[in-house]
């Protein structure tokens, strides 16, 4: 059966592989030159001819890979295509700096960047001078800010937008695109129609013939704020708008990656049972799970203490949003875990010889086979130099509090209201520490959906490896390292100036 299993697992990866490798085909892909300092990427059609030039510019905690569904759609289309990682994301190695709360700070920084890509893209041979932005949370922003400064924009594409710079008149040309499920975010788009036109509906087009301006707004189905990227409505749109924008007609497939994506996570998480079954057995589970008055001290204690222990203090020793708290949260929550199973003799005989190369194999597993994938087809998980030091500092955070968590878990062995009671206890404290210092922690908000699917993903890996090598420790310090790299190579990298 592992062995059925696993070939199975191996045989969806590399159809998803395949599939996902087709939307490459007739395309030239390779690196920008001319950016400075910013790691950008070209897409051309195969002896294609002269065209208008799209910038593609990423959101928060975003990079190119995110981006990739409209980069080859467009492409495929005919046009000559820049996507590039922002300072502080993904592999460029410069972080963000300036004041975030200033338009003349961080801001203009972004948008000096993205006008680099674009004249770099626009001294192509294959750029036929015209140009359009397209942009994504953040960048939406960002994108429409600086169509209407140098280089300018001809159309813009905003996907999840929020932008005050959108007036009745500017931009001339917008499309404004939101999921369904992002509620306020689709209000801003029909609000950007209704400056124009007060009885105006999503899905609509509406122009001001006095002004030349012309507008649409549209709800991409089912989807949310990252699923919008992966929808055939937004790509089909984006497609289509600019088309209409400059005079083309295109007949070139939709790069619909997403089914095939989640098809190649799910196989490649599946992966991990056959691998944790050839593993060396460990003893034979004991049926007695751990006393409930102390299970419930230990789950629950450092979840309250340790954002109170840390409310009085400034932690700023990473160049990364919030990971510094994140790492001493995530040390101080772990340790005191791990002290109150070391008084409660919980922690005796969990640190044999074989759990450190077990941990090694399965860090290996997350960092380099998952990792792999998502770096592929998903998100950066390259680190570059700059990086190293805040996964080392996360890792001194990450592998105390796993390795508590899988030993509370029973390494999988508990009951399942155990390990969802341990699991939500972490995020209800990273959420009273975000209620204890809203404006300094605010971004913890973003990193508590990654965690639980951290916890979803490389939690089910942990029970597989707890379940049949009997040493919840093993799998504590593998996912701890795990954990570490997925959070310092995610969240932008930021120096103050």
């Amino acid at each position: 059966m592992r062995i059925i299993f696993g070939l199975l697992a191996v045989g969806l990866m590399a159809l998803s592989i395949w599939q996902l490798e087709q939307g490459r085909v007739g395309l030239v892909i390779g690196p920008l030159g001319g950016t400075g300092t910013t790691p950008a990427t070209l897409y051309l059609r195969d002896n294609g001819g002269a065209a208008p030039v799209v910038v593609i510019a990423h959101g928060f905690a975003g990079s190119r890979q995110l981006m990739e569904p409209f980069a080859l759609t467009l492409a495929h289309a005919g046009y000559v295509v820049a996507s590039f990682d922002f300072e502080g994301h993904g592999r460029n190695p410069v972080p963000m700096s300036g004041d975030v709360t200033s338009i003349d700070g961080t801001t203009r920084l972004l948008m000096e960047e993205t006008a680099r890509v674009a004249r770099a893209a626009l001294a192509h041979p294959r750029a036929d001078g015209r140009l359009a932005y397209l942009g994504h949370s953040m960048a939406s922003d960002i994108v429409i800010r600086q169509a209407l400064s140098d280089p300018a924009g001809d159309a813009v594409v905003a996907v999840s937008m929020f932008s005050q710079a959108v007036t009745a008149t500017e931009p001339r040309n917008l499309l404004a695109i939101a999921g369904a499920w992002e509620g306020h975010l689709a209000e801003e788009a029909l609000r950007t129609l209704r400056l124009i036109d007060q009885g105006a509906e999503l899905g609509q087009t509406v122009s001001d013939p006095a002004s030349g301006v012309i507008r649409r707004a549209v709800t991409a189905p089912m989807v949310e704020h990252v699923g919008v990227l992966y929808s055939a409505t937004s790509l089909r749109e984006a497609r289509d708008w600019l088309d209409t924008s400059f005079g083309r007609e295109s007949v070139a497939p939709l790069a619909e990656r997403g089914g095939w994506i989640a098809l190649l996570l799910v196989a490649t998480i599946a992966l991990g049972w056959p691998l944790a079954r050839a593993l060396p057995a460990g003893p034979p589970r004991k049926d007695v799970a751990l006393p409930m008055r102390p299970f419930l001290l230990v789950a629950l204690v450092p979840a309250l203490v340790t954002p109170l222990i840390l409310a009085p203090f400034e932690l700023r020793f990473l160049p990364v949003l919030v990971a510094d708290y994140l790492a001493v949260h995530l040390g101080v929550y772990g340790l005191l875990t791990l002290a109150l199973c070391w008084r409660l003799g919980w922690l005796k005989g969990q640190f044999p010889q074989r759990a450190f190369w077990i941990a090694a194999a399965v860090a290996l597993f997350g960092i380099v086979v998952f990792g792999g994938v998502l770096d592929r087809y998903v998100a950066s998980f390259v680190p570059h130099a700059g990086r190293v030091a805040v996964i080392a500092g996360l890792a001194l955070g990450a592998v105390p509090f796993l390795l508590g968590d899988s030993l509370l878990t029973e390494g999988g062995r508990a009951p399942v209201w155990r390990i969802l009671l341990v699991r939500t206890a972490f995020l209800a404290s990273l959420a009273l520490a975000v209620a204890l210092d809203f404006e300094g922690l605010f971004f913890l908000v973003i990193i508590l959906p990654v965690i639980v699917l951290f916890f979803l993903l490389f939690g089910t890996i942990a029970g597989w490896v707890g379940r049949r090598t009997g040493l919840p420790a093993a799998s504590g310090i593998g996912l701890g390292l795990v954990l570490a790299w997925s959070l310092g190579v995610s969240f932008p990298m930021f120096q103050a100036i």
